[in-house]
């Protein structure tokens, strides 16, 4: 039984030994400011939101290379939690976290993507967070 599960693996690697499957990025703790929610003060006054992303995306030729052309560069998906964040108000965190998805799923070469985002609001304290987590793949 050892020699198959080891033939397994064996199969499963590249002729360099390279694991076949996807690496991960994460960019966790970003914090941005947004008016979002589904009561009207949420959106009168800017709350604080985190956002974690973490996408699958073969990290080998970055490694090998030393050069960022060859990965993700964090600050563009930082960008984009940004931008969708601090953008058009929105009644649904899931929403938020639905539209940075889609657009880090635009990326290059992403094969999926999970996205966390957690807010205090005043309303639900003394709760610490109200949260979602979503995960897409490319289609």
């Amino acid at each position: 039984m050892a020699s198959v599960y080891l033939a397994t693996i064996w199969a499963m690697r590249g002729p360099l030994g390279d694991n076949c499957e996807m690496d991960r990025i994460a960019l966790e703790g970003m914090v941005f400011s947004g008016r979002h929610g589904v009561r009207p003060v949420e959106r009168e006054h800017a709350q604080e939101f985190k956002v974690d992303v973490k996408l699958d995306y073969d990290l080998l030729p970055a490694g090998r290379s030393d050069q960022v052309e060859d990965t993700i560069d964090y600050r563009l998906v930082y960008a984009i939690a940004k931008d969708v964040i601090e953008g058009e108000s929105v009644e649904l965190i899931e929403t938020l976290a639905h539209r940075i998805a889609e657009r880090v799923l635009d990326l290059k070469r992403v094969g999926a993507v999970s996205v966390r985002i957690a807010k205090r609001p005043e309303s639900m304290r003394p709760i610490e967070a109200a949260s979602v987590k979503i995960s897409r793949t490319r289609r």
